[in-house]
């Protein structure tokens, strides 16, 4: 089986052409202005309560970073979500969370193993 690869326009470096992991959902309509922000995004994941996103996770790499977002790493972000709740609704976005961490966790298991086993 060959490498996937795809081409980047950039406008530091002209046409940049690399490698794509199995798991990067395409880079269509990404407009990169520099080679360090050329970004693999893998397929976004939401995390919700009551049809109502909390959170946003997706593993990202950034092949030409210096830093640790090279990655592969999973971006998180939090939505923004603001609802007064009675006791019982306290009580059932409690237990989603629980299982939103459980989620995190088998996410990072995935991840770990993207990145060759290191956590």
């Amino acid at each position: 089986m060959s490498a996937r690869t795809v081409t980047v326009k950039t406008l530091d470096h002209g046409p940049v052409t690399v490698t794509e992991p199995s798991w990067c959902t395409g880079h269509a309509g990404q407009p990169v202005e520099f080679r360090t922000d050329l970004c693999h995004t893998g397929p976004l994941r939401t995390l919700s309560y009551d049809e109502r996103a909390l959170w946003y996770a997706e593993v990202v790499a950034y092949p030409f970073a210096v830093d640790e977002r090279r990655g592969p790493g999973l971006y998180v972000e939090a939505a923004p979500f603001a609802r007064t709740l009675a006791p019982a609704d306290v009580d059932r976005l409690a237990a989603v969370l629980v299982e939103h961490a459980a989620r995190l966790r088998h996410m990072a298991r995935e991840l770990a193993v993207l990145r060759g086993g290191v956590r």
